[in-house]
């Protein structure tokens, strides 16, 4: 005698088809809920800001010291009073995501972090408008809320297209621009090609005023002399700690520069400038702006 055998299923149509459909879609609802984090800790202002911009300011429990802006980001507790973390200074915010630029936390700290339940992203940065738009689609798909990082990209976009048909419509010759990063005169680096400003001076319409290497390097007179930019450029509180643009004319060398000869020193926003995310079209028209007067 032969067995009878019984395929079990879900019958196709009816009121089992609506349950099933319903279940299928409070799974969703339920993964799109879980991947929402409720308090984040931004170890960089760029995240920083791309989270806020994101709707998630009331979700940021504390932040790193280079989270500046917006205002209600500056207002949030520092997990370190420079740019380096401790797991437990980390853990005592409580938080369900900490996320940081790519290569900033040590192994141990984020080993620490995940085997406490808490939940780490790394994310890299490229200095492009490409790269830019790509980090605000990141943050928004480690935030849980991809279409929101979609739409926040593509106007971040359009800003920035058009300001860049400003700058190409301004008929200027390309200054050479030799940023410096100062923290008082016995901490000085010069940006090479490759880096955040090196990417900045060009997408303003300036060219970089080193191109023999790469990133950052010690700054010294003789390289300042052998540029010969027709403008300097640093950080606000970079001049400050200089002492203002009258003392930088008179560092060694800087009177031998075309920079120095036309007294020509731009001092701009740190942050904003190095931000490359939904701030980028605002660097650009800013920088730009002042590269006009050295053209």
């Amino acid at each position: 005698m032969e067995k009878s055998s019984q395929k079990i299923g879900f019958p196709i149509g009816g009121k089992h088809l609506k349950i099933t459909a319903i279940v299928v879609f409070c799974l969703c609802c339920s993964v799109r809920i879980a991947a929402s984090p409720k308090r984040i800790i931004s170890l960089g202002g760029a995240i920083s800001e791309t989270i806020t911009a994101l709707g998630f300011a009331a979700n940021l429990v504390a932040v790193d010291v280079t989270s500046t802006y917006p205002e209600s980001v500056k207002r949030l507790p520092k997990v370190s009073k420079n740019r380096s973390v401790s797991t437990e200074g980390l853990i005592s915010y409580r938080p369900d995501l900490v996320i940081a630029p790519y290569g900033d936390v040590p192994d141990g700290i984020i080993q620490a972090l995940r085997g406490a339940g808490i939940r780490f992203v790394a994310v890299k940065q490229e200095y492009s408008v490409k790269g830019a738009l790509a980090f605000i689609r990141e943050i928004g798909n480690v935030l849980g809320v991809k279409k929101q990082g979609e739409a926040l990209a593509l106007e971040t976009e359009k800003r920035i297209v058009k300001v860049q048909q400003l700058v190409k419509s301004t008929s200027i010759t390309k200054p050479k621009v030799l940023f410096i990063y100062a923290r008082g005169t016995g901490t000085m680096t010069v940006a090479g090609r490759g880096s955040n400003m090196d990417a900045i001076i060009t997408l303003a319409g300036g060219k970089n005023a080193i191109q023999e290497f790469n990133r950052y390097k010690t700054y010294s007179t003789e390289a300042l002399v052998s540029a010969n930019p027709d403008a300097l450029l640093f950080f606000d509180f970079g001049v400050q700690s200089l002492g203002g643009k009258a003392a930088v004319l008179d560092m060694p060398g800087v009177a031998f520069t075309t920079a120095g000869k036309k007294k020509r020193i731009i001092a701009v926003d740190g942050p904003l400038m190095i931000n490359f995310s939904v701030r980028l079209d605002q660097a650009i028209l800013a920088l730009h702006k002042e590269l006009k007067g050295a053209g």
